[in-house]
């Protein structure tokens, strides 16, 4: 997080690590900001693409509907002229002249009255089928709207979020940049390292207990006397993490 910076002032090492572990304090607050930012985009993303996804299937089951309507309405056609049809062919049956034309008379008031038949249980399927695809589309619109209304409710919380946090971020930047030009470049560059390395951002830490607060393993009496003496930069044997002493803590807090 911290950029190299040129040095114009020689620091003692007491002055840097204490730049340091204000240099840690400070880059830890800006990871807290940046990790409740970072979840929130993530989510209105995944909210959108969702909307969208919801949305393009609302268009689909909207012009399934449609189409299902117009054969309806192409089934009502069918039964309107197969009844026409057949009317008229009855009409002609009783000035029937012989067997032959009755026999085929007959034939299509016959095929007619199928038709009729067939469009009518067609019918009678797409209008329950109507039913089934207005429930879904019911449904369709309903998770639209949660999910829009969920979606104005984050954006909302993240332009907040970034409107409250802006100014302190900045302040932070400001104050990181301070702390850097007082830390030795190859000691800045390693403290990026670690940092890149470990899950909590964590390069420089204070020893309680006797013991590393990075990795909490044991450190021997004289690298303690070391980093109590405030005389030169000391590294954990396990984890790299850079250790201060609590006394360097508390004057970095008064």
């Amino acid at each position: 997080m911290a950029k190299k910076t040129k040095k114009t002032v020689a620091s003692s090492v007491e002055e840097q690590l204490k730049a340091l572990y204000q240099l840690q304090i400070i880059d830890t607050k800006v990871d807290k900001i940046r990790i409740i930012r970072g979840e929130l985009p993530l989510e209105i993303e995944d909210l959108e693409d969702l909307v969208v996804g919801l949305n393009t299937r609302l268009e689909k089951l909207e012009a399934e509907l449609k189409l299902i309507n117009e054969n309806i309405t192409a089934n009502s056609n069918t039964i309107s002229l197969a009844n026409d049809a057949i009317e008229k062919y009855e009409e002609q049956l009783k000035n029937i002249k012989n067997n032959r034309e009755f026999t085929s008379l007959t034939k299509e008031v016959e095929y007619q009255k199928l038709e009729v038949q067939i469009a009518e249980k067609k019918k009678a399927q797409n209008e329950a089928n109507i039913i089934h695809k207005n429930e879904i589309i019911s449904a369709c619109k309903e998770q639209i709207d949660e999910r829009q209304a969920e979606l104005t409710l984050k954006t909302k919380e993240l332009d907040e979020i970034v409107a409250e946090t802006d100014k302190e971020e900045k302040e932070l930047m400001n104050d990181s940049s301070k702390a850097s030009k007082i830390i030795d470049e190859r000691l800045l560059v390693g403290y990026n390292r670690i940092r890149s390395k470990v899950k909590n951002g964590l390069a420089v830490v204070s020893v309680e207990r006797g013991a590393c607060g990075g990795c909490f393993s044991q450190i021997p009496p004289q690298r303690h006397l070391d980093i109590q003496m405030h005389k030169k930069v000391t590294v954990c044997e396990h984890c790299g993490r850079v250790m201060v002493d609590v006394g360097i803590l508390e004057e970095q807090e008064k």
